[in-house]
């Protein structure tokens, strides 16, 4: 019964998604629109049915948001005089306040267990992303504020999602929460000193601004949660429920107003910008991972490097782009990058996770 109703479903997306491109094809965007969120609904809510599957689901939930958007963006950028792009920064502060409640001073001290392996992933998250970033920006030729975009997230700590798509992937949790905290940290100093230099060129940056902006955005909500950790010890099993969902809703409401922002200019080079975050993120994988292995890392510790480099915060970038006052340029990168980002770690982790790593691969060379 279970089956037939999948298949059902499976049958309705299709041809919801058939029926989409017909629409399109006739000009009739809005009806199109709706038609595409229909199918995105329908295969996420049949994905969450089903245990292999269901970890795609977010993914193709921010699909759907992003349909919306896309479809309608009068009603995602102001209620009354309200601007909605003004919650981008308090729901990246309550992102940020979940991933702390999240952390312990166990996990910020985790670079004296393994420093090899943390100094290495620190590097190369912040020497490949930034200069892979400007490469990209460069050879698109995209408009100044829309290359500074894409500079911008190369220029981001890891991703929240890092952790999540280590643990999928069998590899070392341990060191991507790790890795996770410590670029985080390091975040207010390197992130506007490589923005400055390197996106730069593309739009004025006030590096001290950045680094106010970058404390109150990250440093103080990712504190004041592991400092929540800390006292709610008897409750941190109902703290790790709650904040991750409202942390995933928070991520999906900043990408459906940054995506209707910038709607305009996404349907101009939308399709070039697609292709450019996936060349970003999987050229940082590839060289992240081959670093580290050259470096002397263990196959397991350099998966795990690989993917903390590949995935960038693009809500931090998004945050910033609000603060500069440019979401609907600078933003729309960091919005392209959350579902591309989520749906290709998603796969690439389900495959890693499928190549058994052997015992004599799990330690690191010591020479």
């Amino acid at each position: 019964m279970k089956k037939t109703l999948a298949n059902i479903l499976y049958v309705t997306a299709l041809m919801a998604f058939i029926f989409s491109l017909l629409l399109f094809a006739k000009s009739n965007y809005n009806a199109g629109g709706i038609a595409l969120t229909v199918c995105w609904l329908i295969l996420a809510v049949t994905f969450m049915r089903n245990p292999v599957l269901a970890k795609f689901s977010y993914t193709i939930f921010i699909l759907a948001a992003v349909s919306v958007a896309m479809t309608f963006p009068q009603y995602f950028m102001q209620i009354g005089d309200f601007q909605l792009k003004k919650l981008i920064v308090p729901l990246l502060q309550i992102i940020m306040l979940g991933v702390g409640c999240t952390l312990s001073w166990k996990d910020l001290a985790g670079v004296l267990k393994m420093p090899k392996a943390v100094i290495i992933g620190v590097i190369c998250q912040f020497t490949i992303m930034p200069f892979v970033g400007l490469g990209i920006a460069t050879l698109f030729g995209f408009p100044p504020e829309i290359a500074a975009g894409v500079v911008l997230v190369g220029c981001m700590p890891g991703g929240l999602a890092s952790n999540v798509m280590t643990f999928l992937a069998k590899a070392n949790v341990a060191l991507s929460v790790t890795l996770t905290a410590v670029s985080t940290l390091l975040a207010p100093v390197l992130s506007p000193f490589l923005m400055k230099q390197l996106g730069g060129q593309f739009v004025p940056i006030d590096f001290v601004t950045m680094v106010i902006d970058i404390l109150k955005m990250v440093i103080a909500p990712v504190f004041l949660g592991v400092v929540l950790n800390f006292f709610l010890k008897n409750k941190s099993a109902l703290v790790n429920k709650v904040m991750p969902v409202i942390s995933m809703t928070g991520i999906v409401f900043i990408i459906i107003i940054i995506t209707a922002a910038g709607r305009d200019s996404l349907l101009q080079i939308g399709i070039a910008l697609v292709f450019a975050m996936f060349l970003h993120m999987m050229t940082g994988l590839t060289l992240g991972y081959v670093a580290a292995r050259l470096l002397g890392l263990s196959e397991i510790n350099s998966r795990t490097v690989g993917i903390e480099v590949g995935m960038q915060n693009g809500g931090l970038a998004s945050g910033i782009a609000v603060q500069m006052g440019k979401i609907a340029t600078v933003g729309l990168a960091p919005a392209v990058n959350g579902p591309i980002m989520n749906t290709t770690f998603s796969l690439i982790a389900t495959w890693w996770a499928s190549k058994p790593i052997e015992e004599s691969a799990i330690k690191d060379k010591t020479t």
